[in-house]
Protein backbone atom coordinates (compact mmCIF):
# COMPACT_ATOMS: atom_id res chain seq x y z
CA UNK A 1 0.00 0.00 0.00
CA UNK A 2 1.39 3.70 -0.65
CA UNK A 3 0.11 6.52 1.49
CA UNK A 4 0.17 8.52 -1.18
CA UNK A 5 -3.12 6.76 -3.27
CA UNK A 6 -5.04 7.12 0.33
CA UNK A 7 -7.71 9.73 0.96
CA UNK A 8 -7.55 11.59 3.77
CA UNK A 9 -9.93 9.58 6.02
CA UNK A 10 -8.21 6.46 5.38
CA UNK A 11 -5.31 7.79 5.83
CA UNK A 12 -6.42 8.82 9.58
CA UNK A 13 -7.59 5.47 9.71
CA UNK A 14 -4.02 4.07 9.34
CA UNK A 15 -2.35 6.53 12.30
CA UNK A 16 -5.13 5.34 14.83
CA UNK A 17 -4.31 2.16 13.82
CA UNK A 18 -0.62 3.05 14.67
CA UNK A 19 -1.91 4.93 18.16
CA UNK A 20 -1.07 8.20 16.49
CA UNK A 21 -2.74 11.52 17.24
CA UNK A 22 -5.48 12.58 14.50
CA UNK A 23 -3.79 15.57 13.86
CA UNK A 24 -0.78 13.08 12.33
CA UNK A 25 -2.79 12.32 9.38
CA UNK A 26 -3.45 15.52 8.02
CA UNK A 27 0.35 17.31 8.40
CA UNK A 28 1.25 13.81 6.94
CA UNK A 29 -1.04 13.96 4.17
CA UNK A 30 -0.47 17.73 3.58
CA UNK A 31 2.90 16.40 2.85
CA UNK A 32 2.09 13.54 0.38
CA UNK A 33 0.50 15.66 -1.83
CA UNK A 34 3.30 18.15 -2.64
CA UNK A 35 5.75 15.60 -4.54
CA UNK A 36 8.27 14.79 -1.64
CA UNK A 37 11.39 12.57 -2.02
CA UNK A 38 11.49 10.77 1.57
CA UNK A 39 10.20 11.59 4.84
CA UNK A 40 12.64 13.17 5.91
CA UNK A 41 11.56 16.24 4.33
CA UNK A 42 8.40 16.20 6.59
CA UNK A 43 9.76 18.42 9.03
CA UNK A 44 7.05 19.14 11.52
CA UNK A 45 6.51 15.25 12.28
CA UNK A 46 8.69 13.50 15.06
CA UNK A 47 11.68 11.32 13.35
CA UNK A 48 10.47 8.68 15.13
CA UNK A 49 7.67 7.97 13.30
CA UNK A 50 8.90 9.11 10.21
CA UNK A 51 11.46 6.19 10.01
CA UNK A 52 8.42 3.83 11.21
CA UNK A 53 6.42 5.05 7.78
CA UNK A 54 10.06 4.42 5.77
CA UNK A 55 10.01 1.05 6.79
CA UNK A 56 6.19 0.01 6.49
CA UNK A 57 5.29 2.43 3.51
CA UNK A 58 7.99 3.64 0.60
CA UNK A 59 6.85 6.15 -0.88
CA UNK A 60 8.53 5.13 -4.42
CA UNK A 61 9.35 8.46 -5.81
CA UNK A 62 9.57 8.72 -9.40
CA UNK A 63 12.99 9.26 -11.05
CA UNK A 64 13.88 11.65 -13.99
CA UNK A 65 14.95 9.35 -16.84
CA UNK A 66 14.98 12.30 -19.27
CA UNK A 67 13.69 16.24 -19.36
CA UNK A 68 13.52 18.17 -22.49
CA UNK A 69 12.53 21.03 -23.32
CA UNK A 70 11.09 22.65 -26.23
CA UNK A 71 12.87 25.62 -27.90
CA UNK A 72 10.11 26.46 -29.83
CA UNK A 73 7.58 26.96 -26.98
CA UNK A 74 8.85 26.07 -23.77
CA UNK A 75 6.58 22.96 -23.61
CA UNK A 76 8.43 20.37 -20.97
CA UNK A 77 8.43 16.29 -21.31
CA UNK A 78 9.49 14.24 -18.63
CA UNK A 79 10.65 10.69 -19.03
CA UNK A 80 9.37 9.12 -15.37
CA UNK A 81 10.82 5.89 -14.41
CA UNK A 82 8.42 4.39 -11.94
CA UNK A 83 9.65 2.01 -9.12
CA UNK A 84 9.61 -1.22 -10.86
CA UNK A 85 11.58 0.18 -13.67
CA UNK A 86 8.88 0.87 -16.25
CA UNK A 87 8.63 4.51 -17.76
CA UNK A 88 5.79 6.85 -18.76
CA UNK A 89 6.00 10.08 -20.13
CA UNK A 90 4.37 13.69 -18.85
CA UNK A 91 4.10 16.94 -20.64
CA UNK A 92 4.02 20.25 -18.98
CA UNK A 93 2.63 22.53 -21.82
CA UNK A 94 2.33 26.78 -20.71
CA UNK A 95 -0.84 28.78 -22.01
CA UNK A 96 -2.06 31.90 -21.09
CA UNK A 97 -4.85 30.98 -18.83
CA UNK A 98 -2.16 28.55 -16.86
CA UNK A 99 -0.18 26.17 -17.00
CA UNK A 100 -1.12 22.40 -18.03
CA UNK A 101 0.45 18.67 -17.61
CA UNK A 102 -0.95 15.97 -19.74
CA UNK A 103 -0.46 12.64 -17.96
CA UNK A 104 -0.10 8.96 -18.45
CA UNK A 105 -2.79 6.60 -17.26
CA UNK A 106 -1.33 3.05 -18.34
CA UNK A 107 2.25 1.95 -18.87
CA UNK A 108 1.44 1.52 -22.77
CA UNK A 109 -2.04 1.04 -24.28
CA UNK A 110 -3.56 -1.88 -25.54
CA UNK A 111 -6.44 0.10 -27.66
CA UNK A 112 -3.85 0.43 -30.73
CA UNK A 113 -5.13 3.05 -32.44
CA UNK A 114 -3.13 3.69 -35.78
CA UNK A 115 -1.96 6.73 -35.19
CA UNK A 116 -0.55 6.89 -31.74
CA UNK A 117 2.82 5.88 -30.74
CA UNK A 118 1.52 4.98 -27.04
CA UNK A 119 0.09 1.90 -28.36
CA UNK A 120 3.12 0.50 -30.35
CA UNK A 121 4.12 -2.01 -27.36
CA UNK A 122 0.62 -2.63 -26.24
CA UNK A 123 -0.56 -2.61 -22.48
CA UNK A 124 2.04 -3.67 -19.64
CA UNK A 125 0.03 -2.22 -16.62
CA UNK A 126 -2.23 0.23 -15.41
CA UNK A 127 -0.81 2.86 -12.94
CA UNK A 128 -1.87 3.25 -9.53
CA UNK A 129 -3.27 6.33 -8.08
CA UNK A 130 0.00 7.34 -6.56
CA UNK A 131 1.64 7.20 -10.21
CA UNK A 132 -0.64 9.68 -11.29
CA UNK A 133 -0.56 12.23 -8.26
CA UNK A 134 3.39 11.83 -8.41
CA UNK A 135 3.10 13.52 -12.46
CA UNK A 136 1.52 16.19 -11.56
CA UNK A 137 3.52 16.90 -8.05
CA UNK A 138 6.72 16.05 -9.10
CA UNK A 139 6.48 18.26 -12.49
CA UNK A 140 5.61 21.21 -10.76
CA UNK A 141 8.27 20.70 -8.35
CA UNK A 142 10.87 20.04 -10.83
CA UNK A 143 9.46 23.30 -13.22
CA UNK A 144 9.16 25.70 -10.50
CA UNK A 145 5.66 26.37 -12.49
CA UNK A 146 2.34 26.01 -10.71
CA UNK A 147 0.03 23.63 -12.39
CA UNK A 148 -3.79 24.75 -12.79
CA UNK A 149 -5.38 22.12 -15.28
CA UNK A 150 -4.73 18.65 -15.98
CA UNK A 151 -5.33 16.73 -19.18
CA UNK A 152 -5.53 12.58 -18.87
CA UNK A 153 -4.12 12.49 -22.15
CA UNK A 154 -0.93 10.90 -22.20
CA UNK A 155 -0.04 7.09 -22.17
CA UNK A 156 -2.71 4.91 -21.82
CA UNK A 157 -6.79 4.82 -22.28
CA UNK A 158 -8.09 6.37 -18.85
CA UNK A 159 -11.83 4.81 -18.76
CA UNK A 160 -9.66 0.79 -18.87
CA UNK A 161 -8.20 2.05 -15.69
CA UNK A 162 -11.23 3.28 -14.14
CA UNK A 163 -10.98 2.84 -10.85
CA UNK A 164 -7.91 4.14 -10.12
CA UNK A 165 -8.08 7.15 -12.26
CA UNK A 166 -11.24 8.07 -10.49
CA UNK A 167 -9.03 7.53 -6.92
CA UNK A 168 -6.72 9.87 -8.41
CA UNK A 169 -9.04 12.76 -9.54
CA UNK A 170 -10.75 11.96 -5.99
CA UNK A 171 -6.58 12.94 -4.83
CA UNK A 172 -5.94 15.68 -6.84
CA UNK A 173 -9.17 17.53 -5.96
CA UNK A 174 -9.03 17.42 -2.55
CA UNK A 175 -9.03 20.88 -0.68
CA UNK A 176 -6.49 19.24 1.72
CA UNK A 177 -3.80 18.33 -1.19
CA UNK A 178 -3.59 19.78 -4.90
CA UNK A 179 -6.70 21.63 -4.78
CA UNK A 180 -6.93 21.38 -8.59
CA UNK A 181 -10.91 21.99 -9.75
CA UNK A 182 -12.50 19.40 -11.72
CA UNK A 183 -13.56 22.04 -14.18
CA UNK A 184 -9.67 21.91 -15.12
CA UNK A 185 -9.64 18.81 -15.76
CA UNK A 186 -10.11 16.95 -19.26
CA UNK A 187 -10.31 13.16 -19.26
CA UNK A 188 -9.64 11.46 -23.00
CA UNK A 189 -11.49 8.50 -23.92
CA UNK A 190 -11.43 6.44 -27.51
CA UNK A 191 -14.93 5.76 -26.55
CA UNK A 192 -15.19 2.81 -24.01
CA UNK A 193 -19.23 3.31 -24.12
CA UNK A 194 -20.07 1.15 -20.72
CA UNK A 195 -17.58 3.23 -18.76
CA UNK A 196 -18.84 6.65 -19.95
CA UNK A 197 -22.40 5.58 -18.42
CA UNK A 198 -20.20 5.21 -15.38
CA UNK A 199 -18.47 8.10 -15.43
CA UNK A 200 -21.62 10.21 -16.11
CA UNK A 201 -23.19 8.45 -12.85
CA UNK A 202 -20.26 9.83 -10.97
CA UNK A 203 -21.52 13.52 -12.40
CA UNK A 204 -18.30 14.78 -11.95
CA UNK A 205 -17.87 18.24 -13.50
CA UNK A 206 -14.71 17.50 -15.71
CA UNK A 207 -14.47 17.72 -19.66
CA UNK A 208 -15.19 14.61 -21.39
CA UNK A 209 -12.63 14.40 -24.59
CA UNK A 210 -13.84 11.97 -26.75
CA UNK A 211 -11.36 10.52 -29.76
CA UNK A 212 -13.83 10.09 -32.58
CA UNK A 213 -11.63 10.90 -35.58
CA UNK A 214 -13.72 9.60 -38.18
CA UNK A 215 -17.49 9.92 -39.22
CA UNK A 216 -18.46 6.61 -39.69
CA UNK A 217 -17.44 3.28 -39.12
CA UNK A 218 -16.34 2.38 -42.16
CA UNK A 219 -13.65 4.63 -41.52
CA UNK A 220 -13.06 4.57 -37.96
CA UNK A 221 -12.35 0.76 -38.15
CA UNK A 222 -9.59 1.06 -40.04
CA UNK A 223 -7.84 3.46 -37.47
CA UNK A 224 -9.63 2.50 -34.15
CA UNK A 225 -10.11 -0.85 -33.30
CA UNK A 226 -12.96 -0.41 -30.29
CA UNK A 227 -15.04 0.70 -33.03
CA UNK A 228 -15.32 -2.90 -33.39
CA UNK A 229 -17.20 -3.30 -30.14
CA UNK A 230 -18.49 -0.06 -29.92
CA UNK A 231 -19.66 1.49 -32.79
CA UNK A 232 -19.86 4.99 -33.55
CA UNK A 233 -24.12 5.45 -32.94
CA UNK A 234 -23.30 3.69 -29.65
CA UNK A 235 -20.60 5.87 -28.75
CA UNK A 236 -22.43 8.65 -29.61
CA UNK A 237 -25.60 7.97 -27.57
CA UNK A 238 -23.70 7.71 -24.39
CA UNK A 239 -22.58 10.61 -25.09
CA UNK A 240 -25.81 12.02 -25.50
CA UNK A 241 -26.39 10.09 -22.20
CA UNK A 242 -23.48 11.56 -20.70
CA UNK A 243 -24.47 15.15 -21.05
CA UNK A 244 -28.41 14.74 -19.96
CA UNK A 245 -26.58 13.33 -17.23
CA UNK A 246 -23.76 15.87 -16.22
CA UNK A 247 -24.70 18.95 -18.36
CA UNK A 248 -21.11 19.47 -19.67
CA UNK A 249 -20.59 19.79 -23.41
CA UNK A 250 -18.63 16.82 -25.23
CA UNK A 251 -15.16 17.61 -26.36
CA UNK A 252 -14.73 15.70 -29.37
CA UNK A 253 -10.99 15.05 -30.55
CA UNK A 254 -10.52 14.55 -34.30
CA UNK A 255 -7.20 13.96 -36.17
CA UNK A 256 -6.79 15.49 -39.48
CA UNK A 257 -5.75 12.67 -41.66
CA UNK A 258 -5.02 13.43 -45.16
CA UNK A 259 -7.44 11.27 -47.68
CA UNK A 260 -8.81 9.36 -44.76
CA UNK A 261 -11.39 11.40 -42.96
CA UNK A 262 -10.55 15.04 -43.97
CA UNK A 263 -12.63 15.10 -47.09
CA UNK A 264 -15.95 17.90 -47.34
CA UNK A 265 -18.43 14.73 -46.94
CA UNK A 266 -16.77 13.34 -44.15
CA UNK A 267 -17.34 17.27 -42.41
CA UNK A 268 -21.18 17.07 -43.72
CA UNK A 269 -21.42 13.94 -42.21
CA UNK A 270 -20.45 14.39 -38.63
CA UNK A 271 -23.10 17.53 -38.86
CA UNK A 272 -25.98 15.28 -39.73
CA UNK A 273 -24.72 12.23 -36.87
CA UNK A 274 -24.26 15.00 -34.17
CA UNK A 275 -27.73 16.85 -34.64
CA UNK A 276 -28.95 18.24 -31.42
CA UNK A 277 -26.06 17.04 -28.95
CA UNK A 278 -23.65 20.04 -27.47
CA UNK A 279 -20.44 19.79 -28.46
CA UNK A 280 -16.91 21.21 -30.04
CA UNK A 281 -14.34 20.02 -31.92
CA UNK A 282 -10.93 19.70 -31.81
CA UNK A 283 -9.43 19.73 -34.71
CA UNK A 284 -5.64 18.83 -34.52
CA UNK A 285 -3.34 18.44 -37.44
CA UNK A 286 -2.10 14.97 -37.67
CA UNK A 287 1.49 14.76 -35.62
CA UNK A 288 4.50 12.32 -37.26
CA UNK A 289 4.40 8.70 -35.91
CA UNK A 290 7.97 7.08 -38.12
CA UNK A 291 5.84 3.64 -37.78
CA UNK A 292 2.71 4.77 -39.07
CA UNK A 293 2.03 5.72 -42.56
CA UNK A 294 -0.29 8.39 -42.00
CA UNK A 295 -0.37 12.12 -43.76
CA UNK A 296 -1.85 15.03 -41.83
CA UNK A 297 -4.11 17.04 -43.82
CA UNK A 298 -2.68 20.10 -45.45
CA UNK A 299 -3.92 23.77 -43.64
CA UNK A 300 -6.34 24.21 -46.62
CA UNK A 301 -8.08 21.13 -46.19
CA UNK A 302 -7.97 21.94 -42.13
CA UNK A 303 -9.38 25.42 -42.58
CA UNK A 304 -12.52 24.12 -45.04
CA UNK A 305 -12.70 21.13 -42.78
CA UNK A 306 -13.24 23.66 -39.87
CA UNK A 307 -15.47 26.07 -41.92
CA UNK A 308 -17.73 23.60 -42.87
CA UNK A 309 -18.15 22.23 -39.30
CA UNK A 310 -18.91 26.11 -37.55
CA UNK A 311 -20.76 26.36 -41.03
CA UNK A 312 -23.29 23.75 -39.94
CA UNK A 313 -23.36 24.89 -36.45
CA UNK A 314 -20.70 22.82 -34.58
CA UNK A 315 -18.06 25.03 -32.43
CA UNK A 316 -14.32 23.75 -33.83
CA UNK A 317 -10.64 25.19 -33.20
CA UNK A 318 -7.49 23.74 -34.75
CA UNK A 319 -5.47 22.91 -31.73
CA UNK A 320 -2.12 24.41 -31.52
CA UNK A 321 0.78 22.12 -31.82
CA UNK A 322 3.07 22.47 -28.95
CA UNK A 323 6.18 20.38 -28.52
CA UNK A 324 6.62 18.92 -31.80
CA UNK A 325 10.36 19.82 -31.56
CA UNK A 326 10.63 16.99 -28.88
CA UNK A 327 7.78 14.25 -29.57
CA UNK A 328 5.56 15.91 -26.91
CA UNK A 329 2.09 16.58 -29.13
CA UNK A 330 -0.71 14.51 -29.50
CA UNK A 331 -0.12 10.78 -30.23
CA UNK A 332 3.48 11.05 -29.96
CA UNK A 333 3.96 9.88 -26.06
CA UNK A 334 5.67 6.61 -25.72
CA UNK A 335 8.78 4.65 -24.34
CA UNK A 336 10.73 5.89 -27.23
CA UNK A 337 14.02 6.99 -24.50
CA UNK A 338 14.01 3.45 -23.25
CA UNK A 339 13.87 1.45 -26.07
CA UNK A 340 17.04 3.70 -27.68
CA UNK A 341 19.07 2.95 -24.59
CA UNK A 342 18.50 -0.60 -24.59
CA UNK A 343 19.27 -0.82 -27.82
CA UNK A 344 23.00 0.81 -27.37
Amino acid sequence: MNLKSLTQTELAEVFKNMGQPAFRAGQVYGWLQKGIYGYDEMTNVPKSLRTVLEERYPLCPPKVVRRQESKKDGTIKYLWQLHDGNCVETVLMRYHYGNTVCISTEVGCRMGCAFCASTLGGLVRKLEPFEMLDQVAFTQRDSGLPISHIVLMGIGEPLDNFDNVMRFLELVNSEQGLNISMRHISLSTCGLVPKIDQLAAKKLQLTLSVSLHAPNDEIRRTIMPVSRAYPIEELLDACRRYYAATSRRISFEYAMIQGVNDRPQDARELIRRLKGLPAHFNLIPLNHVEESPLKPSTRADVAAFQKLLEDGGIPATVRRTLGGDIDASCGQLRRKYTKQKAEQ
